[in-house]
């Protein structure tokens, strides 16, 4: 059952964990539903708990690098940090661990997983594996409904590019994927996608602080949408190969050789 308290908890996560100086505050139950397809399904009427914002906003941290991969997560740190218990905090732990996000060791406790090299290149294998399948399987089933929300994902990406706000497009970019994702009609196929895809957003994250053009995937996303739209599997999996192809090239020399 949830705390009576949980609702006054949850609200100071927001203020505990806020964004970094200069960027605009963030609402906590916003992100969730950016987030997780190992949590909860609230289309099914389920609601948030106090442990998927945990989850949300320790996710947030990482990817924005407030908490840089390396960092020591220790558990009462951040059960104080967001004015909540240390269950929550433990459980978040777990499920950003299952995403590949955090490494916890026994008696060492946890910390956020390095970015290397080699773990970018196979998050990318995995990837070209299963995207450009999925959308191959939606491309055969074209949907115009879908289409039009995968263009109006694009059109919001591209704004919220042009005003600095990183963590909005990272939402839209999402909406984007798996919208043509789910329209493959295979549940577990996206349930496969959701941990590379969630570790190659750190890679993705980074990559852009240096990233002198920021618009340049627009074309690429263009493309595998044009194709899902002709009802062209071939065109659309060539596609997304080419895009994932080219994102990895730019996360490689971002990241150089170490």
């Amino acid at each position: 059952m949830t705390s009576p308290h949980s609702g006054r908890r949850a609200a100071r996560i927001s203020a505990a964990t806020g964004p970094p100086s200069g960027s605009a505050a963030t609402n906590v139950g916003d992100l969730v539903t950016i987030g997780f397809e190992l949590s909860p399904n609230r289309s099914a009427g389920l609601h948030d708990t106090l442990s998927d914002r945990v989850t949300a906003e320790l996710h947030r941290l990482i990817l924005i690098g407030v908490l840089p991969a390396g960092s020591a997560l220790p558990i009462q740190e951040l059960a104080e940090r967001f004015a909540t218990s240390a269950m929550p905090v433990r459980e978040a732990l777990r499920r950003l661990a299952a995403l590949g996000l955090v490494d916890i060791a026994a008696h060492k406790g946890a910390r956020v997983r390095d970015l290397t090299l080699s773990d970018l290149e196979d998050t990318y294998r995995m990837r070209l594996t299963l995207e450009p399948l999925a959308v191959s399987l939606a491309a055969d089933r074209s949907d115009e409904t879908v289409a039009q929300r995968a263009l109006e994902a694009l059109d919001r990406h591209e704004r919220h590019l042009d005003a600095g706000e990183l963590e909005q497009a990272r939402g839209a970019h999402s909406d984007f994927h798996f919208g043509l994702y789910r329209a493959s009609g295979s549940r577990w196929l996206v349930r496969a996608i959701e941990p590379v895809w969630q570790n190659s957003e750190r890679y993705r994250f980074s990559a852009r602080r240096g990233d002198s053009d920021p618009h340049r995937s627009h074309d690429e996303h263009m493309r595998i949408l044009q194709a899902y739209r002709a009802g062209d599997p071939a065109a659309a999996e060539r596609a997304m190969r080419e895009h994932l192809e080219g994102a990895m090239t730019r996360m490689q020399a971002a990241i150089g050789p170490g």
